[in-house]
């Protein structure tokens, strides 16, 4: 199952998505708001309906403050799912106004930032995430702040997707295109796996 949607300017994304069960305990997240975008991936840990039930109870908390500081967002997520099986989450919050992108992760969605002109002071990034558990055991937060550039794009990929994930990527590629080709050449067919790209193209809405 796929979709592609636009954000007000910001950016330009899209996902891919294949559930191991009926319903996928894998969701992302995409608020464009004056100025700025979030993008997030969440996965409910394990799979089935209990899995999908954490990660649906979280989707909310991040869409209501999404203009939020990222380690913000985690903390109200991780007090609002206390009653769930929790969820592992990467976040990435885009300012225009800077050209910016800070982003965290908690537990094993990868995340990954590629350059679409690479140069020695802009080389291509891997988000580094803290062990942990949101709802249930929360890990000191790093948040990394990076400059981004016009065609910059973040991939996210639930741990449904083998690591290789970056090989063989078309940058140039749309951002749907990029989690489609990404879903099926590297699902790993025994979990619930998920992909969401965004790309950043500098505009204010």
């Amino acid at each position: 199952m796929t979709h592609d949607r636009d954000g007000r300017g910001i950016i330009q994304w899209g996902w891919a998505g294949r559930a191991l069960e009926q319903i996928s305990g894998d969701l992302q997240v995409v608020v464009a708001f004056h100025g700025g975008a979030l993008v997030a991936l969440i996965d409910g840990l394990g799979h089935g309906p209990e899995a999908a039930a954490a990660a649906a109870a979280a989707a909310p908390i991040l869409e209501a403050h999404a203009r939020e500081p990222v380690q913000s967002l985690i903390q109200r997520c991780h007090e609002a799912i206390r009653r769930t099986r929790g969820v592992v989450m990467t976040l990435a919050s885009f300012t225009a106004r800077d050209s910016s992108m800070r982003w965290v992760g908690v537990g094993n969605v990868s995340g990954v930032l590629l350059r679409h002109r690479g140069t020695p002071e802009h080389r291509n990034e891997a988000l580094v995430p803290r062990g942990g558990v949101v709802g249930y055991q929360l890990p000191p937060l790093r948040v990394e702040t990076l400059t981004v550039a016009t065609g910059d794009t973040v991939i996210m990929a639930t741990d449904g997707i083998r690591d290789a994930f970056t090989a063989g990527i078309a940058i140039d590629n749309s951002p749907q295109e990029i989690a489609e080709s990404i879903l099926a050449r590297f699902a790993r067919g025994s979990d619930d796996a998920h992909v969401v790209a965004a790309r950043y193209l500098g505009g204010d809405p």
